[in-house]
């Protein structure tokens, strides 16, 4: 449906935003679902520059959007070693919640239908289910 290569630099997350904006205008994705969606994929491009390309701009993210025929998957690809994502900690344990960061996997997948990580994960495919009728 749409793709978008970027160098990993945080300045171009605007360019990944644009990509939301018009994959959400061409689906009529609501309000409510559009926000989750740029929180969700933006959250993901952000750990692939900062943690998986360790904001090397000679390393580019890769984002690929597919329709499916319940609504849309956006997969987020870094050129990283990836990470072990079975063992991250909880973001809302007593321990961790002045911690600034750790929580873009946890928004990730609570924002999303699905999250799955592949490729060790230095790729992520995050899920959303169309909202119709809404």
């Amino acid at each position: 449906m749409h793709s978008i290569e970027i160098e990993s630099q945080l300045k171009n997350l605007t360019q990944v935003e644009s990509l939301i904006d018009q994959v959400c205008e061409d689906l009529r994705v609501s309000e409510d679902s559009y926000g989750n969606i740029l929180i969700a994929v933006t959250e993901a491009v952000n750990n692939a520059i900062v943690h998986g390309n360790q904001n090397q701009p000679t390393k580019k993210v890769k984002v690929d959007v597919v329709k499916i025929d319940t609504g849309v998957i956006f997969m987020v690809m870094d050129e990283g070693k990836g990470f072990d994502f079975n063992n991250l900690p909880d973001p809302t344990a007593p321990e961790n919640i002045e911690r600034p960061d750790g929580r873009g996997i946890f928004l990730m997948k609570n924002l999303s239908d699905e999250v799955v990580f592949d490729l060790n994960g230095s790729k992520v495919n995050i899920t959303f289910v169309a909202d119709h009728g809404n």
